[in-house]
């Protein structure tokens, strides 16, 4: 072999061996960093809770008949109770003749057994062109029924209904304001 070609085969040998020798370096460094056990700190469990979801969608159905469609942003399942903590909650409630009635809050509370629920923090319930706003609305799943014993405040377009509290019936599209009724009405105002 002439010296020339030494040289030339010399030279690409030596950088393949340099380049061997950083990835066995780098596979043997990257190992030991990474298999050291991850170690966790402050770390804090909710020994109430029995299961959390991110998020959580339910439909209800009685008789093939859809009666709600629920969303929540995300819902806790407590132990040793029958509920669900929910948060962000956004449900659509269906009536007889399938008419829709939105209701979203912050918080909900469901009974998992009975699919009874409490809703809270900014509940706001809006049905074709009304929009109704309280406090703290229960829905009774036995019944259908939507209720408040919280103050309540019906809205339809310049048109303002007050009362101390509310029973809807969803099936008959019926509700009912009790306790200093009071109100303030457009002159175009139309109560259907």
């Amino acid at each position: 072999m002439t010296k020339s070609l030494k040289q030339k085969l010399t030279l690409p040998l030596i950088g393949l061996l340099i380049l061997i020798m950083f990835i066995i370096y780098g596979f043997f460094y990257f190992n030991r960093v990474f298999s050291k056990p991850v170690q966790f700190h402050d770390v804090k469990i909710d020994t109430k809770a029995f299961l959390k979801l991110d998020v959580l969608k339910q439909i209800s159905k009685k008789n093939g008949i859809t009666e709600w469609e629920l969303k929540a942003f995300s819902a806790t399942l407590l132990k040793d109770e029958d509920k669900a903590v929910l948060i962000d909650v956004s449900i659509i409630f269906f009536t007889k003749d399938n008419k829709r009635v939105h209701l979203t809050s912050k918080k909900g509370v469901m009974n998992t057994k009975t699919h009874d629920m409490i809703f809270s923090d900014n509940v706001i319930v809006k049905h074709e062109t009304f929009v109704l706003r309280t406090d703290k609305l229960h829905y009774n799943k036995k019944e259908h029924i939507i209720y408040s014993n919280s103050h309540v405040r019906l809205e339809k377009e310049d048109s303002v209904i007050e009362a101390d509290s509310m029973t809807t019936k969803l099936n008959e599209n019926i509700t009912i304001l009790k306790g200093h009724v009071r109100g303030n009405f457009s002159e175009n105002f139309n109560i259907q």
